[in-house]
């Protein structure tokens, strides 16, 4: 099997693109995907070829590993038979896409059990794929299980909206945190709704790409546990005490440096729910 251009090796690593020669048509699809124009074609039979700066610049993004139909080209070391391929079987319809979009919903009524921790490890694989600016892949998890351990990040919440009250009525009062905190006091829980799980996001706070790629991976997570068959519901109370309670940021005792950039509740929804409720018209200027 004749190969060609592979790149130099950084950091102990191979890195780079590598041409099965007796498979590449010479199509050019690797170098017209690229996001950073990297992979030229040269030579009289326009072979792709890593451009000047490749190692430097290279988003190590797998367009060009994925878009190959003839599966001769490899990146960092890992060839196509190395990652999964795309199942024509498995792709669904535009209608049967708009009726798993449209029926998931935000889950506050959960059942008594954990979610095994399987199922929590497949519905994270898909979550960490979500993409991220630069590819950049910042986000990091948290995975809160049983009663007690989300009772304890769920007090130090109540503790800041209670503050808030007291401190900030005009922020507090309008949203009824007062009635919030009443009712979580009384054993009513109104942060995370008794859901068994809490799982947060976290990155370097001086990441810039950090806050819009735990946003998208928190969605991918809310989507396949919808898949999966469980609920989850964005932990909103929270997310807002993460960013400004220090007791709670000290309980989270994340790594130095970083921060929570969101979290979300989830477990096994108490109820199915059979429709699609009606939302606000659609808004939109075309230009």
């Amino acid at each position: 099997m004749a190969q060609a251009h592979m790149t130099t090796p950084a950091k102990g690593a191979s890195v780079g693109i590598s041409i099965d020669l007796d498979k590449c048509h010479q199509d050019g699809f690797c170098s017209r995907v690229c996001p950073a124009s990297i992979i030229a074609m040269e030579g009289p039979e326009g072979t792709p070829s890593p451009a000047a700066g490749f190692e430097e610049i290279c988003l190590h993004c797998g367009h060009c590993l994925a878009v190959c139909p003839h599966g001769a080209l490899s990146l960092d070391g890992v060839s196509p038979d190395e990652v999964p391929p795309v199942s024509k079987e498995l792709a669904i319809s535009p209608a049967q896409a708009a009726q798993f979009m449209l029926s998931r919903r935000s889950i506050r009524r959960y059942q008594d059990k954990v979610v095994d921790r399987a199922l929590l490890e497949q519905a994270l694989d898909i979550a960490r794929q979500a993409p991220s600016g630069h590819n950049a892949q910042p986000v990091e998890w948290v995975v809160y299980s049983g009663r007690e351990q989300v009772k304890r990040i769920s007090d130090l919440v109540t503790d800041w909206l209670e503050w808030l009250c007291g401190h900030n009525p005009e922020i507090a009062l309008p949203l009824h945190l007062d009635l919030v905190v009443a009712q979580y006091r009384a054993g009513h829980d109104r942060v995370f709704r008794g859901a068994p799980h809490l799982i947060i996001t976290h990155a370097h706070q001086d990441n810039g790409f950090a806050q819009s790629s735990a946003f998208i991976a928190l969605t991918f997570l809310d989507l396949a546990a919808h898949s999966l068959g469980l609920g989850a519901c964005w932990a909103g109370y929270f997310n807002r005490a993460a960013q400004h309670y220090k007791p709670l940021q000290e309980a989270l005792a994340l790594p130095e440096g970083h921060i929570s950039f969101g979290g979300m509740m989830l477990g096994h929804p108490q109820y199915r729910y059979l429709r699609i409720p009606r939302r606000n018209p659609l808004r939109v200027a075309w230009r």
